[in-house]
Order: structure tokens, then C-alpha cells, then sequence
């Protein structure tokens, strides 16, 4: 027993006006007006501090960017066939050329990230534990030091 399903085609909803963040437009908007409005104080009004309105009119209107570009940002349309992520939705089409593509990045990757790493094998001790180490001291005196057995000395100062 077989049961059809049928699927309705994805349509995007369309949105009027302003599009999709109309708060955002709003906000750009309203820093627009009220930056100009200042502005305009600082420019006609005639009073001592004039400057002050003028710059405060000109960073409002600056700060409205923020919104311009969150509205624009937020209208931004991307067919769903290019929403792929990365973890595992490749395109058919694509999908030998971007093997291999993969591959000689990782490659390349790989082996730029190894030359900074330290060789496991190498360590900073030495290479024969049996050896005698020498310390000298300020006072010229040279101490001879067997890795067998630990010798203690006084320090004094």
C-alpha cells in the first residue's frame, strides 16, 4: 500500500514597503531626522555653542549607518538552493570539483601547520642520560654533576 504525498513548491513571501526590518528602518530614519534637526540648530540658531550641535548633529547622523546597514543587511535575499552549510550539503554538480579542491587545502593547511610545530620526538633534555653536566657559578668555581646521584649543596650569600 502506497500513500502519494504531495509537496507544495517553497514561494517566498514577499514582503511590501520597507522590507523585512522595518524597526531598523525606522531607527535609521528617525537618527536621520533628528541628526539634520540638531544640525540645523547648531547652523541657524545663533547660539554661543553652536559647534557643540553641529558636531552632535553630525555623529547622530553618523550612528544612523548602524541601522542603515542592519536594514540593508537584513533584506539581503538568498535562494534557499544556495543555503548549504559546510558539514555535509554539497551540491551535485559540484561535488568532484570540490572534493578536490578540499583535499589540496587541507593539504596545504596541514603542512603549514605542522612546520610550526615542535617535533614530538625532540625534547630539551639530553639526548644520552648518563652524561655529566657541569654548573658554574659566578665564582668560578665548576660543579660537576652525575645524573645517577643527586648532590646537594649549600648556598650562601
Amino acid at each position: 500500500m502506497s500513500t502519494s504525498v504531495q509537496v507544495e513548491p517553497f514561494v517566498e513571501r514577499r514582503y511590501g514597503g520597507v522590507g523585512r526590518c522595518k524597526c531598523s528602518f525606522w531607527f535609521a530614519v528617525a537618527h536621520d531626522v533628528v541628526g539634520v534637526f540638531i544640525m540645523m540648530v547648531g547652523v541657524f540658531g545663533g547660539l554661543v555653542i553652536h559647534d557643540l550641535f553641529i558636531y552632535a548633529g553630525a555623529i547622530i547622523i553618523f550612528l544612523s549607518l548602524i541601522w542603515w546597514v542592519f536594514w540593508y543587511s537584513g533584506n539581503i535575499d538568498v535562494p534557499p538552493g544556495e543555503l548549504e552549510d559546510d558539514v555535509g550539503l554539497i551540491k551535485l554538480k559540484n561535488r568532484g570539483l570540490s572534493r578536490v579542491v578540499r583535499r589540496v587545502s587541507d593539504r596545504f593547511s596541514s603542512r603549514i601547520w605542522n612546520s610550526f610545530r615542535k617535533d614530538p620526538t625532540s625534547n630539551n633534555r639530553p639526548s644520552n642520560p648518563g652524561t655529566e653536566v657541569s654548573l658554574s657559578t659566578i665564582y668560578d668555581s665548576t660543579i660537576v654533576s652525575s645524573s645517577k646521584e643527586p648532590v646537594r649543596e649549600t648556598l650562601s650569600i
